[in-house]
């Protein structure tokens, strides 16, 4: 109740609620996949200004997408202890803030999408449609956790788009890898909220097939990512390197689900958190690896 009653008073508090509303840490998990689709375009590094707005443009679709989930699930998340403590619920901002905040970083994905070409631009408000929509799943439909990883997917493939300005097969096969890779760790993570999501009547993979059964489909769905991350390697042309990156992506995902068990969740944050940065972070690594040195 204490975290209730503590209003943020400096500008460097009203700024940490703001990042841990938006879970600003977890932009790790799409940024090595944006920066992939936007190094598989180039077939290099792209240009300086192509970095810098498609970094703005995916920093400001997070934000928006985080912030309207946060909108829309202020009720459930003040009735469920994880996240009663959550900025809007503990009522640490105001509604009308978080919703300013929303359209301004809507505003700085479209304004981004614009400087980078037509396609993008034209294209930046069904990105915001997708990552809107999936705020709304988990009411109605068990798979919630593909319409995350759609929205997610949205980073690689809007990087390939800023790029080249057009649609390209690699980015679909990476874009199909992140929906894949997405649906596995977060069942994962929805472990925690099983007995809430039912007692709520919210759905999920774990609340609707029970944590174990749920926990295999995560496999599977890890499974099927390392067949995407194959296709992006056919389709692009890519080498040894890449393929010894899919090989750790492969190994550290089979640890994730090795050390999480439905009876025991004491090292979730390890296989939610640290193991998928790893994963994401060596896929971009040995992809760049691979690319300069085929280049050079």
């Amino acid at each position: 109740m204490e975290a209730r009653l503590r209003l943020p008073q400096t500008p460097w508090q009203k700024l940490r609620v703001v990042l841990e509303m938006i879970k600003i840490e977890h932009t790790l998990f799409a940024l090595p996949f944006a920066l992939m689709g936007a190094l598989l375009a180039a077939g290099g590094l792209p240009t300086g200004a192509q970095i810098v707005w498609i970094l703005v443009a995916m920093v400001g679709a997070r934000s928006a997408a985080m912030a309207f989930n946060r909108l829309v699930d202020r009720d459930i998340d003040a009735r469920n202890p994880r996240t009663a403590n959550r900025a809007l619920p503990a009522g640490l901002v105001s509604v009308p803030f978080v919703v300013g905040f929303t359209v301004v970083a809507s505003a700085l994905l479209v304004g981004a999408a614009y400087r980078l070409n037509p396609l993008a631009f034209a294209l930046s408000p069904v990105a915001l449609v997708i990552v809107f929509f999936y705020s709304f799943t988990k009411r109605f439909t068990a798979w919630s956790h593909a319409f995350l990883g759609l929205a997610l997917a949205v980073a690689p493939v809007g990087a390939w788009i800023a790029v080249r300005g057009a649609f390209g097969v690699p980015a679909l096969w990476l874009g199909a890898a992140v929906v894949c890779w997405l649906i596995g760790f977060d069942i994962i993570y929805a472990l925690q909220d099983v007995g809430f999501d039912r007692t709520a009547g919210l759905r999920s993979l774990p609340a609707s097939l029970g944590p174990r059964r749920a926990l295999s489909v995560g496999r599977a769905a890890h499974a099927v990512m390392i067949g995407c991350l194959a296709g992006v390697g056919v389709t692009a042309g890519l080498g040894a390197w890449y393929y010894a990156g899919v090989a750790l992506a492969a190994v550290l995902i089979a640890w994730e689900h090795a050390i999480i068990r439905p009876d025991d969740l004491r090292r979730l944050n390890v296989a939610f958190f640290n193991l998928n940065i790893a994963v994401s972070s060596g896929l971009l690594l040995f992809t760049a690896l691979d690319i300069w040195l085929r280049k050079g």
